[in-house]
């Protein structure tokens, strides 16, 4: 034995160093508090709720509507509390459902695949041939540039950079814009000097053009059906509950919806403008932003008009997205007009021209690869599934909800409010729906509150859309806290903006949107969605399908 060996041997303890059982100990109150978190109690508290409510509650109908009521308190439990990932929660009724007889598998399943579903995949696939061949940017950074001014206006750049950002999230969701737009705008931003050397009127520059992004993605997400899932959810459970009344088409809903919007708009300008854009910002911020500055940094992304031409792809994918919109518009367009789709007798929806459009893509090649196509399946990982299931299963609960019974107990205990004014309860619903939704995704609001408004419309013997709609419109006034939309996440975290600049421009914006929503809602609303014509029939004999 050498010499290494003995002083290796010595070295090696003979007893364990560690007492087996602390160790023991330790592990368990390790196991213990991995067991015992917060989480995990979330977890528990969806099936505790469901468990409580079926034992315990006594309502005056069929036993489906007590645990239908149950396995709301446990699906909207998990959303609340994100203890598991919504994607998950959502797909939830496949299973509850079933197991609790409220319906068959077939049926619930059928929710997640219609119409509205195919609307959302066709469009998403489109919106992700537009971000892939960058046309967002080269339309965004061109519009900025056309808006700048000479010298600069501080306030018409403002509005070019938040009016580009709302027309693009009229046709993708609100949050891809808003994460397609933001570094556009920050990188207008970085002309300008940050930290100590910032001076005031930079500073609340560069907040207004964040603010005015992440609420101009919302904005703009109202005027269309594809821009937001809370108007597709909308449009679902409005065909679910009364599958014998017209259904909200894309161009009945652009008619009501840009015009709301583009008020609203015109509102966040003015309150960016008259807080954070004042008369001599005009100077101020002219030393480091021009056309010159502005020309040259495009120059420097190559995407300015006349740095390159338009590629042959980019000139396909906006020939599919225009004539997609084109189709979307003339499907149906008055009564005496009936549009192309009168041709198929009535069998074409809007999601059946949407994934038509979108099937284009991945035939038409990009001139780029030989065989390569404009699309493949590839670039439609990127698919936001999430929005997909989190709709299917807002489907799913309005037929639950509907078909178990518990709808007429909803009806029965706020027949109160059948002497109660329309224009008293509109904007108290815009208000809470607001209100709830800066605690909770804005599709699970939606989700919660429209079965029960379509229950209130009934009993104050209104058309349920004169409620449904402010109810909707009102989910998506998340403008308070950052955590009430990705949306609002995106601009918090480029570091222009605090929570307080958020309820400063948020609350005034909120406020000028009920009062918008409540105007034009029986006023436009009821000449576009016929809101005054069969309201009775509407609301109860389709009510009782």
């Amino acid at each position: 034995m050498d010499g290494d060996d003995i002083a290796d041997e010595r070295r090696t303890p003979l007893l364990p160093l560690h007492d087996p059982i602390h160790q023991r100990q330790s592990s368990l109150r390790s196991t213990i508090k991995s067991i015992f978190t917060l989480k995990n109690l979330f977890i528990l508290l969806g099936p505790l709720l469901c468990t409580i409510v079926c034992l315990c509650v006594k309502l005056d109908g069929p036993t489906t509507s007590r645990n239908m009521l149950g396995v709301l308190a446990w699906v909207f439990a998990w959303w609340l509390t994100e203890a598991v990932p919504m994607p998950v929660t959502s797909m939830s009724p496949l299973f509850l459902f079933p197991i609790f007889g409220i319906a068959t598998s077939d049926e619930v399943a059928q929710s997640y695949m219609d119409d509205v579903i195919a609307l959302v995949l066709g469009s998403f696939i489109l919106a992700l041939a537009v971000e892939h061949y960058n046309i967002h940017r080269r339309l965004a950074l061109n519009i900025t540039l056309l808006f700048c001014g000479d010298p600069l206006k501080p306030p018409l750049l403002l509005l070019g950079i938040c009016g580009t950002t709302a027309f693009v999230s009229m046709w993708m969701h609100n949050v891809a814009a808003a994460v397609m737009m933001m570094p556009v705008a920050t990188g207008i931003l970085q002309r300008f000097p940050s930290g100590p050397e910032q001076s005031t009127v930079v500073a609340k520059f560069c907040k207004a053009v964040v603010l005015g992004v992440i609420y101009s993605a919302a904005i703009g997400g109202m005027s269309t059906l594809t821009g937001t899932g809370v108007n597709l959810i909308l449009v679902g459970m409005w065909k679910s509950y009364f599958p014998e009344a017209e259904p909200i088409r894309f161009n009945t809903w652009i008619f009501f919806g840009l015009p709301l919007a583009v008020l609203i708009f015109l509102a966040l300008w003015g309150i960016l403008c008259l807080l954070y854009c004042s008369r001599d910002s005009g100077n101020a911020l002219s030393a480091y932003l021009d056309k010159a500055h502005l020309r040259r940094e495009l120059e420097l992304l190559g995407i300015v008009v006349g740095a390159g031409p338009v590629a042959f792809a980019e000139k396909m994918v906006l020939a599919v997205f225009t004539v997609l919109i084109a189709l979307w518009m003339t499907r149906s367009i008055t009564d005496d007009i009936p549009g192309w789709g009168a041709l198929f007798h009535g069998r074409v929806g809007d999601g059946t021209v949407s994934v038509m459009m979108a099937t284009l893509l991945f035939i038409i090649p990009n001139k780029k690869q030989r065989g390569e196509k404009l699309m493949d399946w590839n670039k439609c990982k990127k698919l936001p599934w999430n929005i997909v299931l989190l709709l299917g299963a807002g489907f799913a609960i309005a037929d639950g909800v509907r078909s178990s019974g518990l709808a007429d107990l909803l009806t029965k205990t706020i027949d109160f409010l059948e002497e109660a004014p329309y224009l008293a309860i509109a904007p108290a619903v815009c208000l809470i729906s607001g209100t709830i939704t800066e605690f909770t995704s804005n599709n699970a609001t939606t989700t919660l509150l429209l079965p029960l408004l379509i229950q209130i419309a009934q009993t104050m013997r209104v058309h349920p859309l004169l409620l449904m709609i402010p109810g909707a419109i009102g989910a998506q006034f998340a403008f308070l806290l950052p955590t009430g939309t990705p949306s609002n996440i995106v601009g918090f975290t480029t570091g222009h903006i605090e929570i307080n600049d958020m309820i400063k421009i948020g609350l005034p914006l909120k406020i000028a949107g009920t009062a918008v929503l409540s105007l034009l809602m029986p006023t436009l609303g009821a000449y576009v969605f016929g809101t005054n014509e069969h309201a009775h029939d509407v609301a109860y004999s389709r009510m009782s399908l």
